[in-house]
């Protein structure tokens, strides 16, 4: 496994630096304007190489490691489909309606893989054990379509996502070894290793943005983990919420906050809690290492408790998104740059 995430790794960066060449041979590139956190035109569209390596070694790698067929449907024929469609969103805009539609074929898919796999994961409450029943997958099917999207939402200064999806799927994958689920954990460290090459060139200042095909991959494909290593032996949904707990508030947050103030939630803008800390410090670097010191130092030991005593990971959820809460208030996310 180490020499596989070693090639991952080499694999992705490489793949990107094509990418990165074939952008600024076809002219993909991101012009700063009024709703920019960039200065400087930037290529687009490296997430594709992480997206493309991922899927392959994925492929490869399953009958080796133990990765079912069944897994391998939700996780890449969902992906497929909304990396798919954000790719033609990187080339050219696509209808918010076509998009979403996309959004909730690719949920189908995996839910129903994971019906076929067993179900949905029940969620403890004290003593109690929640189990949702045919509700569940409604819910998992708006859980699965907000989170790839607001992590497109997120993908918005230099090396937030990639630095994102390290911690966290490293995080996960670390809570599952413990949990005794080698299977699960080697599948989410190849992922944070296919991050890792795609941060040797979004590492601010970024020489390529991820796009579109990119992020929306990325935040299904973890919506996915989250929910296939949810049961018996995995980590839990709580703990899931806590990994995740910076993107999902601030992009919960937001929406709520500028929906309030009677914005248009559906057009662009740079009012999150990072954008506005990211102008605050006149930097991307500090922010983006500021969410990985918080990922390692503040979520993932509440999300091991709420691994390990998943009756109250409901409380340790509340616990660990309070301060991230407080960000939000302090950095006035949702509110527009001129009130």
């Amino acid at each position: 496994m180490p020499f596989a995430l070693f090639i991952a790794v080499a694999l992705s960066a490489a793949f990107t630096a094509a990418m990165r060449r074939h952008a600024l041979a076809h002219s993909m590139v991101d012009v700063p304007n009024e709703r920019s956190s960039h200065a400087n035109p930037t290529p687009r569209g490296g997430g594709v190489a992480l997206v493309l390596v991922f899927s392959a070694l994925s492929t490869l790698l399953a009958p080796w490691l133990g990765w079912s067929a069944t897994a391998l449907m939700a996780m890449l024929g969902g992906g497929a489909v909304v990396a798919g469609i954000g790719y033609l969103d990187d080339h050219g805009d696509v209808a918010a309606r076509w998009r979403l539609m996309a959004h909730f074929v690719a949920a189908f898919v995996a839910l129903s893989a994971l019906a076929a796999h067993g179900g949905l994961p029940t969620v403890p409450l004290g003593s109690w054990i929640l189990d949702l029943g045919v509700f569940g997958y409604l819910f998992a099917a708006l859980f699965i379509v907000w989170l790839l999207n607001l992590y497109n939402f997120m993908d918005g200064i230099d090396g937030l996502a990639g630095v994102e999806l390290v911690t966290v799927s490293g995080g996960a994958a670390l809570l599952l070894f413990w949990q005794g689920a080698p299977i699960s954990a080697s599948w989410l460290l190849l992922l944070a290793a296919c991050g890792l090459g795609f941060l040797v060139w979004n590492w601010p200042p970024a020489k390529i943005f991820m796009g579109d095909a990119g992020s929306g991959f990325l935040g299904f494909v973890l919506a996915v983990f989250a929910l296939w290593t949810g049961g018996e032996g995995g980590i839990g949904v709580w703990a899931w919420g806590i990994l995740l707990g910076v993107f999902l508030v601030d992009a919960t947050w937001t929406l709520i906050r500028r929906v309030s103030l009677g914005q248009r939630f559906y057009e662009a803008h740079r009012i999150h809690a990072y954008q506005y800390a990211s102008r605050e410090f006149g930097a991307h670097k500090p922010v983006t290492l500021g969410v990985a010191a918080i990922n390692i130092g503040w979520l993932l030991p509440w999300a091991a408790l709420a691994t390990w005593f998943p009756g109250l990971g409901g409380l340790f959820l509340v616990i660990a998104w309070a301060p991230l809460v407080f960000l939000c208030w302090w950095f006035k996310a949702g509110v527009p740059e001129s009130a």
